[in-house]
């Protein structure tokens, strides 16, 4: 391990709701909830006024509205939020050659490496200027850790939050971490944390107390060594600039369980076009595709076909997803449908299937969508909670709500005083989406107005949840 705090950790405080309160002013100050807003919608994340009522991420969206029902609740704009991650990230890469995106408002940074800096004062010096530029760049805060191991400056990142900067000494590590909570471990979730609990183990200085001996009898060889040298704040993870994407997959999550077969059908068609579309975006292909197929029951099925080599061409892609759905009963309805490929390269070999006679075709989302856009998504259902809008009198705003052939607006910027609201006809024609507005005037962002009829969740080269 290192002999100075020079691996820096950034967290950025309660990032999709603090950048929806800060591109809608009447936000500002006030408890905002992030995520799916259907029934089975979960907490993407919550503002620090939100977090008041114990609502956090991952929690049922149900369960938030019974804490705070008065709070402001939004479906994520993600491109907005990629777009503000990338004007942080190139900050951080400013600093280092080795940046290590965890999500889009996460990151290790070996500042060693970028000659940032070698010591206790050069790390803090580095670690304030990044927490006032990022505000100066994003309107935004971030949470700064500095320490000499990758496991302890993310220790130190959470307890600066939020809007601080924590450096832990070199030296004073086992200090620290004895008394400590195992789950502050990486790799200690609930499951291990209980099995260590009923061990009589429930802090790191137990551990170390415990025994090497005793924690791999309790919890393996792979694992008891690794959690063991950690609890001795031992921590020799480097800082990887890029990490191999091993799978590229798309899911929706439906409000109401799917039992028509041919929606589900094309429902998965849609999905392996925009799987496809993720895929040839990042400039690779992949040879097994996979399905997942959540049941009314939650029971979830996982299928997968490995083709003989690397595609990605949709045609293959959806007719592959589709002979897996083949051999899943789904007539008790769907409530989650996924599909994803794996077995990555950075070259194609269309020539090799059957499948795909001819030249790759196009991806042919706008059609599949089409086919079920009768069944799906009602014009008012257009307007989600949270998206911008333009209108051709009142300017810029944002969807406060709609329902019953109605829409309601707040019409407001990043750098005006709270708006006014209106109320409108969801056919109105000159009320149109828009993309957002930046943050800082002169900032960039890209569009964020991409229509949707689910809750959506894309993993890789994606999001999550954030604190």
């Amino acid at each position: 391990m290192r002999t100075a705090p020079t691996i820096l950790h950034l967290d950025m405080d309660a990032f999709y709701a603090s950048a929806e309160q800060a591109s809608k002013p009447s936000l500002r100050g006030k408890a905002v909830i992030v995520g799916g807003l259907g029934p089975r919608g979960v907490v993407a994340t919550a503002s620090y006024e939100a977090r008041v009522f114990g609502v956090h991420s991952a929690m049922p969206m149900a369960q938030a509205r019974r804490l705070a029902p008065n709070a402001a609740y939004l479906m994520p704009r993600f491109d907005f939020y990629r777009a503000i991650s990338e004007q942080v990230m190139g900050l951080l890469r400013v600093l280092s050659p080795l940046v290590e995106p965890l999500s889009l408002d996460e990151a290790f940074v070996d500042l060693e490496a970028g000659s940032a800096a070698w010591d206790e004062a050069s790390a803090r010096l580095v670690g304030a200027k990044l927490r006032a530029d990022i505000r100066a760049v994003t309107g935004l805060t971030g949470s700064v850790g500095l320490a000499a191991s990758k496991m302890l400056a993310k220790i130190a990142s959470e307890q600066a939050k939020p809007d601080g900067l924590v450096l832990i000494e070199p030296g004073t590590e086992r200090a620290l971490l004895g008394p400590m909570s195992v789950r502050i471990l990486p790799g200690v979730g609930p499951a291990t944390g209980d099995h260590l609990r009923r061990a009589g183990i429930t802090t790191v200085e137990e551990i170390v107390e415990a025994g090497e001996d005793e924690v791999v009898r309790l919890l393996g060889k792979a694992h008891g060594h690794g959690l063991y040298a950690m609890a001795l704040a031992r921590d020799d993870r480097a800082v990887v600039a890029e990490r191999d994407t091993k799978s590229v997959s798309v899911e929706d999550t439906y409000d109401v369980d799917i039992h028509d077969r041919v929606r589900v059908r094309l429902e998965v068609q849609r999905l392996a076009d925009r799987c496809v579309r993720r895929l040839r975006g990042a400039g690779l292909s992949g040879r097994t595709i996979v399905l997942k197929v959540r049941r009314y029951d939650f029971s979830t099925l996982t299928r997968s076909e490995t083709l003989r080599g690397p595609t990605d061409d949709p045609a293959v892609v959806r007719e592959a997803a589709g002979r897996l759905l083949e051999a899943v009963d789904t007539t008790g309805g769907v409530r989650l449908l996924g599909v994803g490929v794996s077995g990555l390269a950075d070259y194609t070999q269309e020539d090799l299937f059957a499948q795909a006679a001819g030249e790759p075709e196009p991806l042919e989302e706008e059609a599949v969508e089409e086919a079920v856009a009768e069944e799906s998504v009602s014009v008012e259902r257009q307007w989600r909670a949270g998206r911008d809008v333009r209108h051709a009198e009142y300017g810029h705003g944002w969807v406060q709500g709609s329902g019953l052939g109605r829409v309601t607006v707040r019409f407001e910027t990043p750098g005006s005083e709270p708006g006014r609201v209106r109320t409108f006809r969801t056919e109105d024609p000159d009320l149109e989406p828009a993309d957002p507005l930046p943050l800082i005037s002169g900032g960039p962002v890209e569009s964020s107005s991409e229509p949707g009829r689910v809750v959506e969740s894309e993993s890789r080269l994606g999001s999550g949840a954030e604190g």
